[in-house]
């Protein structure tokens, strides 16, 4: 039975049972309509004006003058693009950059990078304005959840009604491996942070609902380009050359089944292709060949052995067709693993919110995101944000052009983090 909210006289939400340690009476931090409709119209602008990794200048200038109209005071990252921005005094505790009670601070990240693909929706009034760029993961989406709740936070601190600090990280080049987390930790990111939350756009969940998981919520993710020589030929002579083409479709083939035996299936270490080329004339054997593709891996023990495991794999194939291999293993992320008690304080916040019925179960998916680098340091979970509408039986999966978002659940990612942080410094102590 669904255990929705109900509205006190004030418009606020008031906790639907007894969450453990939860905060007495209403729970503010609910999106006013007008901040509703400038959210929406904020994501739009960004979708329309998608910038790649490391290229985002204009939307960190969006991020930042708007931050700055609520009072705040962000700090652009030494690379130019990202940033990061404290709502309250973050410092003046025990622990360095802790709260003012010395207990470290929440922090929320949103990557704000788009793809290198065209937007290919047809009937969209915010289409893609760029050329071959698209926010096609839903990335604008995720900026605009952490603003929103952001400028809502900024303002329960300015009526004195915000318990502890929250930080906001902005950042760049989430899809440019090995990530741009990276640039944000060093930037002082996760100094003070005690726990750190994200979301991700979820194309197969309903608008309304998010899915969450305790442990591996993504794989890990690294690149592989391989390139392939030897003395070509005619085709009418392939004994006398190396046969390139097929060299390089046996590695194609071969590659992934050597290396699906040589560890535990269950670890799920895969090898798919994603470009190959060679090749200029039908009766031509070529002389050299390229291949790309990733590696992904469901368990981190496995992953850190992939690159020995799959680079001796290519070798084999390779040597076995008389062609030289030469092998750029690009190291990626790890897992996404959510940490139970933070993973809880999402469930909560989602349940305060929204009801039980507006959580559900989510599986390890295979996707990558460098989300996990902030985990390795910090305990952290990452929600999977429901965009579908409602009713809607076509998936607009990511990573492709003509990936859009129900926007309502914008509305439903801000009221999960304005929550997370309420129940967060309500429940903490340490």
């Amino acid at each position: 039975m669904s255990r929705e909210s109900e509205a006190d006289p004030s418009g606020e939400d008031v906790l639907p049972g007894a969450l453990p340690g939860a905060l007495p009476g209403a729970l503010p931090g609910t999106l006013p309509e007008a901040l509703r409709a400038e959210l929406v119209a904020f994501r739009r602008d960004m979708h329309m004006h998608p910038e790649l990794g490391n290229q985002e200048f204009r939307t960190t200038a969006a991020i930042k003058a708007r931050l700055e109209q609520a009072g705040l005071k962000p700090r652009v990252l030494a690379v130019g693009t990202g940033l990061i921005c404290d709502i309250g005094t973050v410092g003046g505790g025990g622990a360095a950059g802790a709260g003012a009670d010395g207990v470290p601070v929440l922090a929320m990240r949103a990557d704000i990078d788009a793809l290198p693909i065209p937007d290919t929706k047809t009937e969209c009034a915010y289409r893609s304005t760029v050329p071959d760029r698209a926010h096609a993961c839903g990335h604008d989406v995720h900026t605009t959840v952490v603003l929103g709740a952001g400028l809502v936070l900024a303002e329960l601190h300015r009526q004195g009604r915000l318990p502890r600090p929250v930080r906001l990280i902005f950042q760049p080049a989430e899809e440019v491996l090995p990530g741009g987390a990276a640039d944000a930790i060093e930037g002082g990111a996760l100094d003070g942070v005690g726990r750190i939350i994200a979301v991700h756009c979820d194309p197969r969940v309903d608008a309304g609902r998010v899915g969450l998981r305790e442990g591996a919520i993504t794989s890990a993710c690294d690149r592989l380009e391989i390139s392939l020589d030897g003395p070509g030929g005619h085709t009418a002579r392939p004994h006398l050359t190396t046969d390139l083409v097929t060299a390089v479709a046996r590695v194609v083939t071969d590659v992934p089944a050597l290396v699906g035996r040589r560890v535990d299936t269950r670890a799920g270490l895969a090898v798919t292709w994603g470009r190959i080329e060679s090749g200029h004339a039908p009766n031509v054997i070529p002389q050299h060949a390229e291949l790309s593709g990733t590696v992904r891996c469901l368990d981190i023990e496995a992953w850190r052995q992939a690159p020995d495991i799959v680079v001796a794999a290519i070798d084999e194939v390779a040597n076995l067709h008389r062609a030289k291999s030469e092998i750029n293993y690009v190291r990626g992320v790890p897992p996404v693993v959510n940490d139970g008690e933070v993973a809880g304080l999402l469930r909560d916040a989602m349940v305060a919110r929204r009801g039980e019925t507006a959580v559900e179960s989510t599986e390890q998916s295979l996707g990558g995101e460098d989300f996990s680098w902030y985990l390795e340091r910090v305990p952290g979970a990452m929600a999977r944000l429901g965009v579908r509408p409602p009713g809607e039986r076509t998936v607009r999966d990511l990573h492709q052009g003509d990936f859009d978002a129900d926007e309502s659940a914008i509305t439903v990612g801000v009221e999960l983090f304005t929550a997370a942080a309420l129940l967060d410094a309500a429940t903490r102590v340490h």
